[in-house]
């Protein structure tokens, strides 16, 4: 099994060989549009948005600085100041840093990677902080705790937990630490109970073959049709007005 490590663990290549939790997602998503990332031929834009959440990510990984020079132009004024784009980053940080609980559970190893085989095929996953012993954190900025649910952490949770189970770290419960968007910076650490890591690893299960056969080219991946990649490659056709009037 390739050996992942904090350069090589987004590459092309990488990609290719492992499956991970973002990767599944896509798959669920739209099979082709997986394909196309997998293949280098189609890349998500990154939001504003998502750029909050990885000032925030930086800052607790103590690689703020790193991404400053990576990034001048992206996230900072020519005086150095973020920009005011950004600057809702820089309030999370300031609310979430005066919690005694909140900073505790994100105390642990920071981005540690882990491979390991499920389910016929090789896995890799990178995790935001980890407590050997004693429990997985994933760190989420997000527009409002309702958005939680929506993006299927319970995925995440279930792979995280297997993966360590894997590497004989144990069964360990899985958290998520959720810091808003909002006017007002709302947080919590949310667990997510068994039942529904248990319940969210049987539907990888279920998944896995068919995403398998259509990454190793066994299959022809199927168009969702309504997916920005989707979109990207479509050929016009004809359609009935009518479509516009239903629902």
């Amino acid at each position: 099994m390739q050996k992942l490590n904090d350069e090589n663990y987004y590459s092309k290549e990488s990609n290719q060989a492992f499956f991970s939790v973002s990767q599944y997602k896509d798959f669920c998503k739209c099979e082709a549009m997986a394909m196309a990332k997998i293949q280098g031929e189609y890349e998500q834009p990154t939001t504003k948005a998502m750029l909050i959440g990885t000032l925030v990510d930086r800052w607790f990984e103590g690689t703020l600085d790193k991404l400053r020079e990576e990034s001048p132009n992206i996230f900072y004024c020519r005086n150095g100041a973020l920009r005011a784009d950004f600057r809702k980053a820089d309030q999370i940080i300031k609310r979430v840093k005066q919690d005694e609980r909140f900073m505790q559970y994100m105390s642990g190893e920071k981005q540690k990677i882990l491979t390991f085989e499920m389910f016929g095929a090789p896995w890799k996953m990178k995790m935001d902080s980890f407590v050997e012993g004693i429990c997985i954190t994933d760190l989420k900025v997000v527009q409002n705790f309702k958005s939680l649910a929506f993006w299927r952490y319970d995925l995440q949770g279930a792979v995280y937990q297997a993966g360590c189970t894997a590497n004989s770290y144990g069964k360990l419960p899985f958290y998520l630490e959720a810091a808003t968007k909002e006017a007002v910076t709302n947080f919590d650490i949310f667990q997510i109970d068994q039942a529904t890591l248990d319940l969210a690893l049987r539907e990888i299960e279920r998944n896995m073959p068919r995403f398998i056969a259509v990454k190793s080219g066994i299959e022809e991946p199927h168009y969702c049709g309504v997916c920005d990649y989707c979109k990207s490659v479509k050929k016009a056709r004809i359609r009935n007005y009518s479509e516009l009037l239903e629902g």
